[in-house]
C-alpha cells in the first residue's frame, strides 16, 4: 500500500513481501524496523556501539516488535509507548538526552505494521470485516532517526510535552476524532509557551488523526481562534491517496508518522524547501482489553519543532 502511494518515492526500502521473510506478522515487524535500523546506521556512517541509547516502541504488547529488532545491537534500549504519537515521544526524549548532555549520539525510531496490529486491535484479517468510513488503515512501515551535537542541522529548538485528554470517544473506529483533541490541546500550549503564531511555521504536521481527525482539528481551531487552515497537514492524509486508494480516513499507526517524518519531511528541510516544522504526532493510547471493557480512547499528542537554522550559525 505505501509503495503505491504518493510518497514512495520518499522511501529507503520498498518491500512487496509484507512478512519481509519472516513467519509471522510480528516477526516481519521487527524485521522491517531491524532493516530500518540498519539502513540508517549505515546512511549515517556509523556502528550500532556508537550509540549510547535507542528509544523505540510500538503498537504491540510490551512492545516486543522493538524489542527483538534491536536485541542485537548491543545499545542500551529505552521501551516507549505513545502509540502513533511514540515518534514524537523517542524523538523528545533523544533530543533531552543529547542536549542534556546525557548522551552523545541516540536513536529515536517506530513502526507499525498493518497485519499485526489488526490481530491485535480487531479481528483475525481472514475474518474479513467490514471496517468502518472512519477506520484508518495502519501503515506497514518504519522510521528512525540519530540525535547528536552535530553542527549541520536541522534541529529539534522545542519540545511540548502533551497531556492526556479524555473526550469519551469509545469507538476504536474513528480514533481520529479521539486524538484531534489532543492535537489542539498541545499545539496551543506550544505557541502559548513559545509565543508564536501558527503562521510562524511553514508547516504543522499532525500525525495521524486521517482525513476526518485533521477536519475536526481545523474545526476546533476554528473556535480556538487559531487559524491552523493555511498550513497545517497530516501524516495520514499524505501517506495515501484517498482516491485510489481504499484506506478510508487515511493512514495511522507509529510508521506512519514516523516514515512520513524520515522519509518525505526531513529532506524537504534539508534542501531547505522547509525551514520551520511542527511535528505534532498524536496517540490513541487504549489496548483490546479496555476496548472491550467499554473504557474510552485516552487521547495524546507531543510537538517537537524543528528548525533549519541554516542562516543563522
Amino acid at each position: 500500500m505505501e509503495s503505491e502511494g504518493p510518497l514512495a518515492g520518499s522511501f529507503d526500502y520498498l518491500s512487496e513481501d509484507s512478512y519481509f521473510g519472516a513467519k509471522s506478522w510480528e516477526s516481519a515487524e521487527s524485521t522491517m524496523l531491524k532493516k530500518c535500523f540498519d539502513l540508517l546506521t549505515t546512511k549515517a556512517g556509523i556502528t550500532a556501539d556508537t550509540l549510547d541509547y535507542i528509544f523505540t516502541g510500538d503498537l504491540l504488547n510490551q512492545c516486543v516488535g522493538s524489542e527483538y529488532a534491536v536485541k542485537e545491537s548491543n545499545v542500551p534500549l529505552f521501551g516507549l509507548y505513545g502509540a502513533c504519537s511514540t515518534m514524537a515521544e523517542s524523538l523528545a526524549l533523544a533530543s533531552m538526552a543529547v542536549d542534556g548532555g546525557y548522551a552523545n549520539m541516540a536513536c529515536a525510531m517506530t513502526s507499525s505494521h498493518f497485519c499485526s496490529a489488526e490481530r491485535q486491535f480487531r479481528l483475525p484479517l481472514t475474518y474479513g470485516g467490514q471496517r468502518t468510513p472512519t477506520a484508518q488503515w495502519t501503515a506497514t512501515a518504519a522510521g528512525a532517526l540519530i540525535i547528536n551535537n552535530d553542527d549541520t542541522g536541522p534541529y529539534v529548538t522545542h519540545m511540548t510535552a502533551g497531556k492526556i485528554v479524555d473526550t469519551g470517544v469509545c469507538d476504536a473506529g474513528n480514533m481520529g476524532s479521539a486524538m484531534a483533541p489532543a492535537a489542539l490541546e498541545t499545539i496551543c500550549q506550544h505557541l502559548a509557551d513559545t509565543g508564536r503564531e501558527p503562521s510562524y511555521y511553514d508547516l504543522i504536521v499532525t500525525g495521524d488523526l486521517g482525513f476526518i481527525g485533521h477536519q475536526i482539528l481545523i474545526e476546533l481551531s476554528e473556535q480556538a481562534n487559531i487559524d491552523l487552515s493555511a498550513n497545517c497537514t497530516d501524516c495520514g492524509m499524505l501517506i495515501y491517496d484517498k482516491e485510489k486508494q481504499d484506506v478510508h480516513a487515511g493512514g495511522s499507526g507509529c510508521g506512519c508518522s514516523a516514515s512520513v517524518l524520515a522519509g518525505y519531511l526531513l529532506p524537504k528541510m534539508r534542501n531547505i524547501e522547509i525551514k520551520k516544522l511542527l511535528f505534532a504526532a498524536t496517540g490513541a493510547l487504549m489496548s483490546p482489553t479496555t476496548s472491550l471493557q467499554g473504557e474510552s480512547i485516552l487521547g495524546i499528542c507531543h510537538a517537537i519543532s524543528i528548525e533549519d537554522r541554516r542562516n543563522e550559525i
